[in-house]
């Protein structure tokens, strides 16, 4: 018998649809064809199997003690999951009565150790083949199965899936307790987990947190000039443009090119008030724009935030409930963008099966010019799974919320788009040059809407006015300045982050990462974390107490602001992610070595484990010079900040107390070492009052202690420490 083994139910029934007949349909397989044709098809419902636990490798570890770490297992196991070790067994039944194997997990590395992973735990030593899927139409589904390969030609992606997985074990488990019992030692409750994904997402939110926190507001101001043709044949319409910023003012302008110098804002104003001018670039064009691809999940999930302010598992499981219980769309899980070819020739039923789910649509329906093909039919563009679009199927099981409503609306919008014109833009821009400044103009309308009329937009009816056109001169037309004027402006904290913008940093992390090498590898990955597990994440932080809701925003909470400011960049950055990605890409191709990349990890937790818990001894034995806080007089150590490396209490988050880092001697005169207040252990600064020379605390006006100078040195010996 042949067995094919699929990823999933719904991937099982297209293939046996695509299998000859009569069909047998059992408890979790259908047989299909009779004789010595006929063929099983069965699945696994996700991962069938799990990595072990800590206590099924060694009693002891069942325990969480820090004296046990770090964990490492000799021999690793997986174990079935209780959810489906129904369906374990039912494979395991069909693979003593097979005589060869077909995988039929997802083309990617998850898909392929998925199966993988089950043979390795029957230990099969039967043939098998691997057919890839990525397209369920039943003609992609029959070229596939006419064309299987020997899995052994994949055995390096399912290495570099094992890698990952064992990876992600080896650091979430370890640092996790690592973290949790030292908490704990300082009288905390609860589990403070630490993971190579989970972790640069709770870093993100903190660091916007902290950005917003300490950001100072600054002013800047805009020099705007309004401008008319001299020729009286010319378009005599009046416009107005804005200063452009030149080199010569480098020194008053902020990284973003913003003026910052008020006096130098109306000079520039007043030197080319009422001046004569001309026009130095004039260009206009009629710009076509294309409909936008459809929509893979996390697409889907930042629109449906942005628009019906829906949590990310809340898209998801709605998603999910369309796919599996009313089958009005396809695959939600999905990374890609893309569809197949072949499912081009769908376009009319699909469009009709819209029209009937969603009659507001309907008019869109009717509109649609079924004879346009967009860029999103591409082959070479669709990996393990196509984009999310409507299915054929015209009626509902049951009636659908308002959340299915939406969703649907919003994955058929990006749909239908695909039939309509582009949209087209006019653009214009004139740039003015006077009296040895430029200043430019812009215009942007919308001249045919094409597709855009079927765009949701957040609020309807924008009381924004419109710009008037600009006049239509031409190059080096002569004009005038009428007159100017100058506005003052703040510049604005970045927004906390939502559930939409959240997301939308998760799947371009990229630009988080300093590195130029780093950014590259990112960009070239799926980013943090994958389509089908992002809301998983954001929601474990949510139950972990690391974030919280205000409003729309998403925050930190003081548990997981105190960790991210405990733990090293290392594991709070994503740059990990980009790095273990490189790796783990260098064993797919066969020029990396698992083992090795498993053994610099755990070489790598070791040492951290080790440096980390040594530290507090290393503070007792070395009472002197020992830095203490300015709050509460506890032992500080150095920490990581926005700005660098500073003091922090080692009480935190019960005592916030801080203190910098002196690296060099201060500069008052003494050339010595800082000494620190008798009262609160900050360092002692040198200050010159009218009565002479006099030394304070640095933690004024915390701390008003004050000491006599002398002959350089604070006088302690005169005044006792209070």
């Amino acid at each position: 018998m042949r067995l094919y083994i699929a990823e999933k139910p719904s991937l099982g029934r297209a293939i046996a649809a695509a299998l000859p007949g009569p069909y047998q349909k059992g408890q979790g397989w259908i047989r299909c064809g009779k004789g010595d044709g006929a063929a099983t098809v069965s699945w696994c419902i996700g991962h069938l199997l799990e990595p072990a636990e800590p206590g099924r490798y060694n009693p002891i570890w069942k325990k969480w003690r820090l004296e046990d770490l770090p964990m490492f297992p000799e021999k690793w196991q997986a174990i079935p999951k209780d959810s489906v070790r129904q369906q374990l067994k039912v494979l395991e039944s069909l693979v003593r009565q097979a005589d060869t194997v077909v995988h039929a997990g997802d083309p990617d590395r998850e898909g392929q150790l998925l199966v993988d992973e089950v043979l390795r735990y029957f230990g099969v030593t039967l043939p098998v083949q691997r057919i890839l899927i990525n397209d369920l139409t039943p003609a992609a589904v029959v070229r596939a199965i006419e064309a299987p390969r020997d899995n052994r030609e994949f055995r390096r992606l399912s290495h570099s899936a094992l890698a990952r997985q064992r990876a992600d074990w080896l650091y979430g488990i370890n640092l996790t307790r690592f973290y949790t019992l030292s908490y704990q030692q300082q009288g905390e409750q609860g589990v403070y987990s630490v993971g190579r994904v989970q972790t640069p997402v709770l870093g993100l939110v903190v660091e916007r947190d902290n950005t917003i926190a300490n950001f100072q507001p600054q002013p800047y101001f805009r020099i705007e000039a309004s401008f008319q043709a001299q020729d009286d044949e010319a378009d005599q319409r009046p416009f107005t443009a804005r200063w452009v910023p030149d080199e010569q003012f480098q020194d008053y302008l902020d990284d973003e090119n913003r003026l910052l110098d008020r006096a130098t804002a109306e000079q520039i104003a007043a030197s080319v008030c009422e001046r004569p001018g001309r026009i130095v670039e004039s260009r206009f064009r009629d710009r076509p724009e294309p409909p936008p691809l459809p929509l893979s999940l996390s697409a889907l999930q930042i629109e449906a935030g942005r628009l019906f302010r829906m949590g990310a598992k809340e898209v998801l499981d709605t998603a999910q409930n369309l796919y599996e219980r009313h089958q009005l769309i396809t695959y939600p899980r999905s990374d890609c963008r893309y569809l197949p070819e072949g499912h081009y020739e769908q376009r009319e039923q699909v469009i009709r099966a819209v029209g009937r789910v969603a009659p507001a649509l309907s008019g869109a329906c009717d509109s649609c010019d079924t004879g346009l093909r967009s860029k999103a039919w591409n082959d070479s563009k669709v990996d393990a799974h196509h984009a999310i679009i409507p299915t054929t199927r015209g009626t509902a099981n049951g009636k659908l919320s308002k959340a299915e409503s939406d969703i649907y609306g919003l994955i058929s919008r990006y749909y239908l788009m695909q039939f309509h014109h582009d949209a087209v833009h006019r653009e214009g821009r004139l740039t003015v040059e006077v009296a040895d400044h430029r200043f430019r103009a812009t215009e942007t309308a919308i001249l045919t809407p094409g597709w855009k009329s079927l765009e949701l937009k957040l609020r309807e009816g924008s009381t924004e006015k419109d710009k008037p056109p600009l006049p239509r001169l031409d190059k080096r037309e002569p004009v005038t300045c009428q007159h100017t004027n100058v506005t003052e402006r703040k510049t604005q904290p970045p927004q906390h982050f939502t559930d939409s913008t959240l997301l939308s940093a998760m799947t371009n992390i990229a630009r988080f990462v300093a590195d130029r090498e780093l950014r590259k590898t990112l960009r070239e990955t799926d980013g943090l974390g994958t389509e089908a597990t992002r809301a998983a994440i954001i929601d474990t932080l949510f139950k972990r107490e690391y974030l919280f809701r205000e409003s729309k925003h998403i925050r930190a909470t003081e548990k997981g602001r105190a960790l991210i400011a405990a733990l090293p960049e290392s594991v709070s950055k994503p740059d990990r992610t980009a790095v273990w990605e490189a790796t783990l890409e260098q064993i797919r191709q066969g020029e990396g070595d698992p083992r090795h990349f498993l053994d610099n990890l755990k070489q790598e937790i070791s040492s951290f484990i080790e440096k980390t818990a040594r530290a507090p001894e290393q503070d007792a034995s070395n009472p002197e010079g020992q830095v203490h806080c300015p709050k509460c007089r506890a032992p500080m150590t150095e920490r990581d900040g926005k700005f660098g490396r500073f003091f922090a209490c080692t009480r935190y988050p019960q005592c916030k107390g801080t203190r910098p880092i002196e690296e060099t001697a201060p500069a008052d005169g003494t050339g010595q070492k800082p000494i620190p207040c008798p009262h609160c252990f900050s360092p002692l600064v040198r200050r010159k009052s009218k009565k002479g020379w006099f030394w304070g605390c640095s933690n004024f006006p915390a701390c008003r202690q004050t000491l006599n100078d002398d002959n350089g040195k604070p006088a302690i010996h005169l005044r006792k420490s209070t």
